[in-house]
């Protein structure tokens, strides 16, 4: 299965953040703990070029911490400034200022020698469609300023949107890329909800899902879905899950749809716990 997704307002995205680069001082560069490579936009290293830059691992609470924690250190040791967090809860988001400030002291102390009055740090946020960003920016300034949605592509245009008085933000829309080149980036992608799933063969991300699942999660599919063993044929494996779960036609058949819709809603709202879909270890 082939995945793409790249609407015109990306397009137009891409254009208008190259265009506002040279108002930024940092880009904070929102991923999904989940799939902290896979939801890294390879265009982004070509956009922001050479600009300070916070990689920031969002729904930490949704992925397994022992695996997020290998993630930290492994952009540490990739010379980007790293940091986990909770959007929804507003956990480490007071590290972000921290690590903002850090970053450019140097910048704002020559400022200063200038004699240019002090100002607010101009951060621009970017990110995959889904991954946060709107949310994040909500908790930062304390109040709804942007749309946030359980679906992808609710920001459509870019916005300042002022942080108390020590930073401002410009908000811009999700940016995927034209084409997958790994077929499992985009699997990965699907299965954590960043593209819309109007587009999508549930089935096939299900699939996915499930293997990925039986490797590194096994017991966590047995407990959900009381599973003794598991077959090698994924047909069986639906079947299972279908019968345990009521998701049958008239006479008593599976209904491969509505029983890949439940396996991707349970991995979504963490039915099955906290699940990260790659580590640096094995990374592409």
């Amino acid at each position: 299965m082939t995945i793409q997704w790249y609407p015109g307002h990306m397009a137009k995205a891409r254009r208008e953040v190259t265009e506002k680069l040279k108002l930024i001082d940092i880009v904070y560069e929102l991923v999904d703990a989940r799939i902290p490579v896979s939801s890294r936009n390879p265009m982004i290293d070509e956009i922001i070029s050479n600009k300070p830059r916070i990689v920031i691992l969002n729904k930490a609470d949704m992925a397994d911490e022992k695996v997020t924690k290998k993630w930290l250190q492994y952009f540490h040791e990739q010379g980007l400034q790293a940091v986990a967090i909770d959007s929804q809860k507003g956990i480490g988001l007071d590290r972000i200022m921290d690590l903002s400030k850090e970053r450019l002291h140097d910048l704002f102390s020559k400022m200063q020698a200038k004699g240019i009055k002090p100002r607010a740090i101009r951060a621009l946020i970017v990110g995959i469609p889904n991954v946060g960003k709107s949310t994040l920016i909500n908790r930062l300034a304390k109040r709804n300023i942007a749309k946030t949605g359980d679906r992808p592509g609710i920001t459509k245009a870019q916005s300042w949107i002022k942080v108390g008085k020590e930073l401002e933000l410009l908000d811009t829309p999700g940016i995927l890329w034209p084409k997958f080149e790994d077929e499992e980036v985009g699997l990965k992608l699907a299965a954590t909800g960043a593209i819309k799933d109007e587009i999508l063969n549930l089935q096939d991300v299900a699939v996915f899902a499930l293997r990925y699942l039986i490797q590194h999660y096994p017991e966590r599919l047995k407990s959900r879905y009381q599973f003794e063993s598991f077959s090698d044929h994924v047909v069986e494996i639906f079947d299972h899950i279908g019968k345990k779960r009521g998701c049958l036609m008239s006479g008593g058949l599976i209904d491969y749809d509505k029983t890949a819709e439940l396996i991707i809603r349970d991995l979504r709202t963490m039915k099955l716990g906290r699940i990260s879909f790659e580590e640096p270890d094995g990374k592409e």
